[in-house]
């Protein structure tokens, strides 16, 4: 694992360097959003409850005291600070916290910021130009605003678990929270567009993401066919809906990843790998639409060529005859894979309790650098006492007073 000594780099480095977020969000997409604005820069103060925290520090696999493994995957690059949102004066602490963001995300339901007078209108009484995300399960302006959103419930709503998993299974969740992540990235692309803008105009924006609304999205072509088709496309598994062969096929020895993408590779599978060029020349098979009609007939066959040989001997022609294929890895084959350390995806980052964790480094790469965990998710309220004096203005006398009173 790279070490924490080389994800350091100068602030001034980070595009979003300036940048202050105030992360009022829990559980994934709200947290995710502000974890990509961290990662390119931002400084983000995440607002927790001083007693339990944002709900994943009690999720999965402990870290610590108050860490999980599901908290330290969408928390990184942040600083956690512990103020009771149900309490008037943490509502007021929020609001001069505020003050001095840039950005703002909420994921409360429907109407529960503006409740407690951190809404969007609540935030530009004191931030007029504030960037105030608001993520939901439904549209917000719509019959279903005050409807709780999860993942796996929008998952079935959008039709997402009937095109997952095998034809023969019955509809399937997908393995991670994908709706819970694909809005968190949505969010953070239009914070980042209304900060764009802003730059130009002086004027805020109120940026609103429904789960629901992502989810639909994540359909892609699958929905588009759906639509013109009128009916839902069938389910294939790990083949692919349009492209043939194009999946997960079993060799001898393992299963192996087969991506064919045009005419010319089928023929150089075809003669090259399986050394059927009887195949090629069947007119049923000459172009992708053609092999995509008749996958019945052909499948099979390619099915009896690749179990006859090694994994190892078909990766090796494979890739002699330029064609995509890769092994099939478990998990932490993929974690601890030379590709995943040369890339110094995977850092273990210093813990008080732990001695050290593994957290994950950000994905994106400018001007050829990997943009650094400059912090390590944060303990629950590490960062209290020097936020409330740095951006509150309180002295120690102020903040022990709010925490004596369970506001801190």
């Amino acid at each position: 694992m790279a070490s924490d000594a080389q994800d350091r780099r100068p602030a001034a480095a980070l595009p979003l360097s300036g940048v202050r977020v105030l992360d009022l969000s829990r559980v994934l997409a709200g947290p995710l959003c502000g974890q990509v604005l961290g990662d390119l820069g931002a400084e983000v103060i995440k607002v927790e409850h001083p007693q339990r925290g944002d709900d994943t520090r009690d999720w999965g696999i402990r870290v610590g005291k108050t860490e999980t493994a599901y908290f330290n995957s969408m928390n990184r690059n942040k600083r956690s600070v512990t103020v009771d949102l149900q309490a008037p004066a943490g509502q007021q602490l929020v609001r001069d916290l505020a003050r001095r963001c840039d950005v703002v995300i909420q994921n409360f339901k429907t109407g529960g910021a503006e409740k407690m007078g951190l809404g969007y209108e609540d935030i530009r009484a004191v931030r007029p130009d504030v960037v105030y995300c608001s993520v939901s399960g439904y549209d917000r302006h719509g019959a279903e605003a005050a409807r709780p959103g999860y993942d796996l419930v929008i998952q079935g709503e959008a039709g997402l678990m009937a095109i997952n998993g095998e034809p023969t299974q019955p509809p399937l969740k997908f393995g991670v929270a994908a709706v819970d992540m694909f809005t968190g990235m949505y969010a953070a692309q239009a914070v980042l567009a209304a900060l764009f803008d802003r730059q130009r105009t002086g004027r805020g924006r109120h940026v609103e993401m429904a789960l629901f609304d992502c989810g639909l999205m994540v359909s892609a072509y699958y929905g588009l066919e759906a639509l013109l088709m009128q009916q839902d496309p069938p389910r294939y598994g790990n083949a692919h809906p349009s492209i043939v062969p194009y999946g997960v096929f079993d060799a001898q020895d393992g299963p192996l990843i087969i991506a064919v993408g045009n005419n010319a590779q089928f023929t150089r599978f075809c003669t090259e790998v399986i050394e059927r060029p009887d195949i090629v020349a069947d007119a049923r098979y000459a172009t992708n639409l053609a092999r995509g009609q008749n996958r019945d007939t052909l499948v099979p066959q390619l099915l009896a060529e690749l179990r006859a040989r090694p994994r190892t001997l078909l990766l090796e022609r494979l890739s002699r005859a330029g064609i995509p294929c890769g092994e099939v890895l478990g998990l932490l084959e993929a974690l601890q894979s030379p590709r995943a350390q040369a890339a110094g995806l995977v850092t273990r980052q210093p813990h008080p309790v732990a001695g050290s964790t593994p957290v994950m480094a950000p994905p994106y790469r400018l001007d050829g650098e990997r943009m650094p965990v400059r912090h390590a998710p944060p303990v629950l309220g590490e960062a209290t006492d020097e936020v409330l004096r740095g951006l509150g203005g309180l002295d120690d006398a102020a903040i022990a007073a709010l925490r004596a009173q369970g506001v801190v």
